[in-house]
């Protein structure tokens, strides 16, 4: 992820100053489409949490992890190679459902920015919040169906924060990050024993990758808690941090805009 010093203070809708006070600004902010450093990490940071909370503890709700699609395609590979097409088909509908998620966030982006508004990414993430209230009352839908809904929220998630990002984060899974730290670590080590200006760290990138991965880590030590704890109904605050993300900024922008470029 590459920072830059930038400001929160980027103009991100028509409303008036005025009217842009405390935490309606700061959520606008945060979803806004003219994207900073900052924002996407404070956002980043946010969601990478939620997703921690919800992998971790889906886990002990009902007994399966949810962002994994590596270990779920491992699953399928070796359930068809032992024989059982039953618990292969059931790997690979995680998969289907990550990627149906990841496909709808996509198209709620583009076809905010095609209607010419602002919330192309506030969107997203309110059904990712309306969707997390569903789960809270999924009790009685059977196993099978509560992991493809969870998968495909997390899909959802995902596919927005890259999109908003450009590529640069992803929050629903820490391979690539502590595959980035571990290369930033390299390249500080070798750099303070050779002080060659080539070789120097991006160091923001580095605090931001640990940023995110331990965000991911408390995220999933909470949501394990109060899954166990609580159980579903611990859906409930998770959603209400998507939809006060995402929400005010739904109600306050205005559709008289621009088109935005697409990425």
């Amino acid at each position: 992820m590459e920072l830059n010093e930038q400001s929160l203070a980027t103009p991100f809708s028509t409303a008036p100053r005025n009217r842009r006070r405390g935490f309606v600004a700061i959520t606008t902010a945060l979803v806004a489409h003219r994207r900073t450093a900052l924002t996407d990490r404070i956002l980043a940071t946010l969601l990478a949490g939620v997703a921690g909370a919800v992998n971790a503890g889906g886990f002990f709700a009902i007994g399966k992890y949810t962002s994994h699609m590596t270990g779920y395609l491992s699953q399928v590979a070796d359930n068809i190679a032992d024989g059982h097409f039953a618990i292969a088909v059931a790997a690979l509908s995680a998969i289907i459902a990550f990627v149906i998620g990841a496909t709808l966030s996509s198209l709620l982006v583009i076809w905010s920015r095609l209607g010419r508004t602002r919330h192309q990414y506030a969107l997203p993430i309110m059904v990712q919040g309306i969707a997390l209230l569903g789960f809270a009352f999924s009790g009685n839908w059977g196993v099978s169906l509560q992991i493809v809904f969870l998968c495909c929220i997390m899909g959802m998630q995902n596919a927005t924060i890259t999109k908003l990002s450009k590529t640069h984060v992803r929050t629903t899974h820490v391979t690539g990050m502590v595959t980035d730290i571990g290369i930033e670590t390299g390249r500080t080590l070798f750099w303070l024993s050779s002080k060659r200006v080539e070789t120097k760290p991006n160091w923001q990138k580095l605090a931001t990758l640990l940023q995110l991965v331990s965000s991911y880590l408390c995220g999933g030590i909470l949501g394990a808690i109060g899954f166990a704890k609580v159980g579903f109904l611990f859906s409930v605050p998770l959603a209400f941090i998507l939809l006060g993300i995402s929400v005010p900024t739904l109600l306050v922008v205005k559709h008289k805009h621009k088109t935005v470029p697409l990425a």
